[in-house]
């Protein structure tokens, strides 16, 4: 079994580039509906970035974490990538987290593992 994550999305061409950077990943070619996302280590679950003509209109039901050591230079970089803010910085149950969305609202959060604070 291999596990690949699918994010519905207007623009995958767009999308790709920002989650290719926010994450580290390659991105192969666009070939409607779906851009691949790939880690270069071959380590993570690859990406597909799947085109669908509705738009994001609620809250995701599963969103990303990403863990990081260092929050407030992980939101400078991928604000410049193009997320927003959506909330925080705040701490969750101990994990300093901050609510983020990519350049077409999908949430995803920064996280740090409070031993590393």
């Amino acid at each position: 079994m291999k596990l690949v994550f699918v994010l519905d999305c207007a623009d995958p061409e767009g999308l790709a580039d920002f989650w290719a950077g926010a994450l580290g990943y390659r991105r192969g070619p666009f070939h409607p509906p779906y851009a691949h996302l790939v880690d270069p280590q071959a380590e993570r679950p690859e990406i597909l970035l799947q085109q669908v003509p509705e738009p994001k209109v609620t809250k995701n039901r599963m969103h990303v974490d990403l863990r990081v050591d260092d929050m407030d230079a992980e939101i400078e970089r991928v604000t410049a990538l193009g997320a927003r803010i959506v909330r925080g910085p705040f701490v969750d149950e101990g994990w300093p987290t901050t609510v983020m969305a990519d350049p077409e609202g999908n949430e995803f959060c920064l996280i740090v593992n409070p031993g590393n604070s």
